[in-house]
C-alpha cells in the first residue's frame, strides 16, 4: 500500500532563514515541491531549522530527508 503525504495547503511551515534573502529561487514552497531542480536553502550559520504545523494530528511512520548537492548534516534532531 502506498504511502500518502503528510504535507498538505494547510500544513504551516516555516524555516530558520533563507540563502541571501531569496526567496524565490531558495524560499520554503521548494521543500516539498517534488523537485530535483529545487530546493530550500538556509542561509550561513549553525541550527538551521524546519517547522511543520499540521492542521490535525498525524502519525508519521516514515521521514525522508534529501540534502543538496553534496551537502549533509552533522546532526538531524527531529521532535514530536
Amino acid at each position: 500500500m502506498p504511502l500518502e503525504p503528510l504535507v498538505c495547503a494547510r500544513t504551516a511551515t516555516r524555516v530558520s532563514s533563507v540563502l541571501h534573502r531569496d526567496v524565490k529561487q531558495f524560499g520554503k514552497q521548494h521543500l516539498f515541491d517534488g523537485s530535483e531542480e529545487t530546493c530550500w536553502n538556509s542561509d550561513q550559520g549553525t541550527s538551521q531549522w524546519v517547522t511543520l504545523d499540521f492542521p490535525q494530528p498525524v502519525k508519521v511512520s516514515q521521514l525522508h530527508i534529501q540534502f543538496q548537492g553534496g551537502f549533509s548534516s552533522r546532526l538531524c534532531l527531529l521532535e514530536g
